[in-house]
């Protein structure tokens, strides 16, 4: 059987004329199955998926579009409009995956905005699994103020086959059209809507009473939510992925019902109101089950929070773990943290001000075999805007430290000659100094969306860390020499 082949084209789409890049996609193989372009205009993804080819005359939908046999397509455009849909729902009748991004520079136009006209022409004959509809705020505030519970109502007859619904920033929208999805769907297993900012516990108060098994569900920044969402949605005891990132009112009561969810693999609960005792309900089942623990900016957590957490457990699937934003973790913490030799890949305690030099020892020192070398598993370390980090710090960050690094995240002003002579000494090391959020998002690492190139090690990397470890590099070496001077 002859192996798959995957072609990986990158180009500047603006830089072709909107008809020349119709061509382009013209002769491209009638057994293309999946597209995703990483910005388009969404003027010029309705000339290229419309059926005419030649410039200059109307759209003919009688004739074949090009692209035939596309199953699955991903595009960022700068606007998703009714037209711009419409289109690719005539022209792609064998799509079954549609994920449509958007980053408005101002509030669009209702010529340049998707509207519940628009929403009626998504998936006209059922074919659909998956729908991805985000608005992003990258540039401004910005929603789909322009659709409502009545579009939702409208699509839903469509979306019996629909396993997958992602909604971003439809700010109009209720618990009455969400609650419409979520009983049409009887195939879905992944929900996830952002910026629901009228979205309330009643979204979710009779969800036992449908046949969903939902296992990734994502309701970050639906800050009227409480814990009564969290005990109404946890009647699904298949979840694994569950993200409550900013629902600022949830608390304690929403991890006790979390404490049931014996398959969770990753847990997102940044900026709510838990506590350090409210952990505890995480304790003995589903810490032993979790891949993904973020806890970002829960800033009621104390030092004491990795003792509840992690004191006593055995051998854990933990790999990645966020505690940043936390004010009140200190050393004393990363020092407990240190002592559970979990084998974390990613490590995240930026903005933690009574974080300093000794969490960096301490973990630098972490796992250490019978033949005496540091053996720290960390991929990625991010102690960004950390306030006890000084030069002395760096040391520790020299070979043979950490030996598997390869995101850095560190304040470039603390000393950025020795920033930039650790950088030069690790090549293989990404050394962040500006706050830049580094590695993937932990939802779309369970989407299979991202992957960590960990396990792959070109043969002069190995070298370099097979290399002399007693060796200092000269320009580290002189970087601390004029620190001391200046000091």
């Amino acid at each position: 059987m002859q192996r798959p082949k995957v072609l990986i084209l990158m180009f500047d789409v603006s830089l072709f004329l909107r008809h020349n890049l119709a061509r382009v996609w013209a002769s491209a193989s009638e057994k293309l199955t999946s597209l995703e372009i990483g910005y388009i205009s969404s003027v010029t993804v309705i000339e290229l998926f419309s059926s005419n080819l030649v410039p200059h005359q109307p759209l003919n939908p009688i004739q074949p579009s090009i692209l035939p046999g596309i199953q699955k397509l991903c595009l960022s455009v700068n606007y998703i409009t009714d037209a711009m849909v419409a289109t690719i729902s005539q022209s792609l009748t064998f799509l079954t995956h549609l994920d449509l991004r958007d980053a408005p520079f101002v509030e669009p136009r209702i010529t340049f905005d998707l509207t519940n006209s628009g929403l009626q022409q998504i998936n006209q004959l059922g074919r659909l699994k998956h729908l991805s509809l985000i608005r992003s705020q990258e540039f401004i505030i910005c929603y789909f103020r322009r659709v409502n519970d009545l579009g939702l109502l409208l699509m839903a007859d469509k979306c019996a086959n629909m396993e997958s619904i992602c909604l971003g920033g439809f700010c109009r929208v209720t618990d009455t059209g969400i609650k419409t999805m979520l009983h049409s769907c009887s195939r879905l297993y992944k929900l996830k809507v952002t910026h629901g900012t009228q979205l309330t516990d009643l979204v979710f108060h009779d969800i036992s009473a449908t046949s969903l098994t939902l296992t990734h569900v994502s309701l970050r920044w639906c800050k009227l939510l409480t814990d009564h969402a969290v005990i109404s949605l946890t009647s699904n005891k298949e979840l694994k992925v569950l993200d409550l990132r900013d629902c600022r009112s949830l608390g304690d009561e929403a991890l006790r019902a979390i404490g049931v969810l014996l398959r969770l693999k990753i847990l997102l609960i940044d900026g709510s109101d838990i506590t350090d005792a409210g952990l505890s309900y995480l304790r003995p089942t589903v810490i032993n089950s979790l891949y993904a623990l973020s806890l970002r900016g829960c800033k009621r957590l104390t030092d004491k929070c990795i003792t509840v957490l992690f004191d006593g457990c055995g051998k854990l699937e933990l790999r990645d773990l966020d505690l940043s934003n936390l004010p009140n973790l200190s050393d004393n913490g990363v020092l407990q943290l240190a002592k559970s030799r979990i084998p974390f890949l990613d490590l995240r305690m930026r903005q933690c001000p009574l974080i300093g030099d000794t969490s960096i020892m301490a973990l630098a020192s972490m796992m250490i075999d019978d033949a005496g070398w540091y053996e720290s598993g960390l991929r990625l370390l991010d102690l960004y805007n950390c306030g006890g980090i000084t030069p002395l710090a760096f040391r520790w960050l020299k070979k043979p430290y950490f030996p598997r690094l390869k995101w850095l995240g560190v304040t470039g002003s603390v000393n950025r000659d020795m920033v930039d002579a650790l950088a030069r000494s690790r090549p293989f090391l990404y050394v962040a100094c500006d706050g830049e959020e580094l590695g993937p998002d932990p939802c779309d690492m369970s989407d299979g969306l991202y992957t960590h190139d960990y396990d792959e090690v070109d043969e002069f990397e190995q070298w370099l860390l097979e290399a002399d470890y007693e060796t200092d590099d000269e320009e580290m070496v002189d970087a601390e020499i004029n620190e001391e001077l200046i000091m």
